[in-house]
């Protein structure tokens, strides 16, 4: 441990730090590139090419260059996303598709209570509606 001070380490794990980020950013750069559908495949190409042949520069040049939409990109994206899991929810609590299990439940159990069902008709009612 003598041979290596404690300075050493420091600017070792700066390094190390810096080059897990470089690579955040690679795969940030090139998922949005890929995702950008203004783009032609030329373009693309470019910036691909730009970012691994010159990766610090090319990731900061397309960040500088193309940051603004990336940020609309990656709000439209998540925008969408929540409009999915909104309506997913409504679709699932029964919203505009229908009845939910819970109201077929409960009509289910006022029939068997009304003596229209028997308990075996019941069971295997209740059983379809689970499954």
């Amino acid at each position: 441990m003598s041979n290596y001070p404690l300075l050493d380490l420091f600017w070792t794990m700066l390094e190390f730090f810096l080059w897990i980020l470089w690579f955040f950013l690679l795969f940030k750069v090139l998922s949005d590139l890929f995702r950008d559908h203004t783009l032609s495949g030329w373009a693309k190409a470019g910036w691909i090419v730009l970012v691994i042949l010159l990766p610090l520069l090319g990731v900061l040049l397309y960040v500088i260059f193309r940051g603004r939409s990336m940020a609309e990109r990656d709000q439209a994206q998540l925008q969408q996303a929540d409009a999915a899991m909104k309506q997913y929810i409504r679709e699932t609590a029964g919203g505009e598709a229908g009845p939910s299990h819970a109201d077929e439940l409960r009509k289910l159990a006022e029939l068997r209570a009304s003596g229209a069902l028997s308990e075996e008709e019941f069971q295997k009612a209740k059983e379809k509606i689970l499954t």
